[in-house]
């Protein structure tokens, strides 16, 4: 079953589970707000897809956080990324070993055939 990793509110979130209703695909919801990812599956997203996929760069949070004018290191974004999951950029969608970011409903078809 595809697991889809998000915030509630996110209008992408809310789009992709539209898609996936529409499309008869059965899926779980992660809330990151609620169910916040631990350093072992962060760390395993960044190993599968890397740092730069995973965050949003153009997100409220990252630009809050002033992120774009530090120079951070990969562990710095990493320590960034896992106390504000909020910054990583939505939906994920992940079965078995694949994983899918952003709302893109051609790369939906093809990441569930």
């Amino acid at each position: 079953m595809i697991q889809v990793y998000g915030i509630k509110n996110c209008n992408k979130v809310r789009d992709t589970f539209k898609w996936l209703k529409d499309n008869e695909i059965e899926y779980e919801f992660v809330d990151l707000k609620k169910e916040p990812l631990t350093r072992d599956e962060l760390q395993s997203f960044v190993n599968q897809i890397g740092l730069d996929v995973l965050i949003n760069r153009r997100g409220m949070k990252w630009r809050q956080l002033g992120l774009k004018d530090k120079d951070l290191s990969e562990d710095e974004l990493f320590e960034q990324l896992l106390e504000h999951q909020v910054m990583i950029k939505r939906p994920v969608l992940v079965e078995g070993e694949a994983i899918l970011v952003g709302y893109d409903e051609d790369a939906f078809k093809a990441f569930v055939e």
